[in-house]
């Protein structure tokens, strides 16, 4: 996930326009939608941005719909190459190349440009999902399959939607916000039950125990909901989870399959 930077970004992509220096709008397309101060355009431009919006999930749908079995991984912007977090995703992403998935990220600098270099140093597929933000840097240059989207629903859908599990490492506000929409989902059954794992213990610990000994205690969630994370440091444990939650996923479908022929 793209966290924040302060300096004047270079350029700036905005679906497939390329703007720089001057020409960067000091507003985003996702804030002029949302932000109420520009309420006297929606009777005006909303409709025509719906089309926009129509247009962005069709190039994610068609350009994505042939990707190999995935893996969405989440992370901070803001962690430097020398990062311990940045080895991981990088390690993250070699390991996960070479079980066979393609490795998806926010396309940015930091750790999900950690896993997009370890996906394609290992020879796997490396994908970048970019946003338009007033700080961003564009696609980090390891990605070889990227969109630039102008809409965090729109880009958030693609990560769902192409990722057979979500691996999550140390991040801020944006890296939240995509693990517990993940974690929400299979929750309430909007998507079918796959992994979402936390790398990093002494980042993520404090975390889980605050969902056990406060929300679970208190009954705002389950045991159950709790198990839908799974907390680890070691990357083949991580990878290995991924493979294993396939596997019954596989077997769970066609004992479906084979029950609905012998009724039928």
């Amino acid at each position: 996930m793209t966290e924040g930077r302060t300096s004047q970004p270079r350029e700036r992509h905005r679906g497939p326009v390329t703007l720089r220096r001057d020409s960067i709008p000091p507003s985003t397309a996702d804030q002029r939608l949302l932000d109420s101060h520009l309420r006297g355009e929606w009777k005006t431009k909303d409709a025509w941005r719906a089309l926009r919006i129509l247009s962005e999930f069709v190039e994610g749908f068609d350009t994505l719909a042939d990707l190999p079995p995935s893996v969405s991984v989440f992370g901070s912007a803001r962690s430097k190459p020398d990062s311990p977090e940045y080895r991981l995703g990088e390690e993250l992403g070699a390991a996960l190349a070479r079980a066979n998935y393609a490795v998806i990220t926010g396309g940015g600098p930091g750790v999900m440009e950690a896993a997009n270099k370890g996906a394609a140093d290992a020879g796997g597929l490396s994908v970048g999902l970019g946003i338009e933000l007033p700080f961003e840097q564009g696609l980090n240059e390891w990605v070889d399959l990227g969109i630039d989207f102008r809409y965090f629903f729109a880009r958030k859908t693609m990560f769902v939607k192409y990722a057979q599990a979500f691996v999550v490492l140390p991040g801020g506000f944006g890296t939240l916000d995509e693990l517990f929409e993940a974690v929400t989902l299979v929750q309430t059954k909007k998507v079918t039950r796959f992994p979402v794992v936390l790398m990093g213990t002494s980042y993520w610990q404090g975390l889980v125990d605050w969902l056990r000994d406060t929300m679970q205690a208190d009954g705002k969630i389950g045991p159950e909901d709790l198990g839908l994370l799974y907390l680890t440091d070691d990357v083949d444990e991580a990878v290995q989870y991924i493979v294993d939650a396939g596997s019954e996923e596989i077997e769970v479908a066609s004992a479906r399959r084979t029950a609905r022929e012998a009724s039928g």
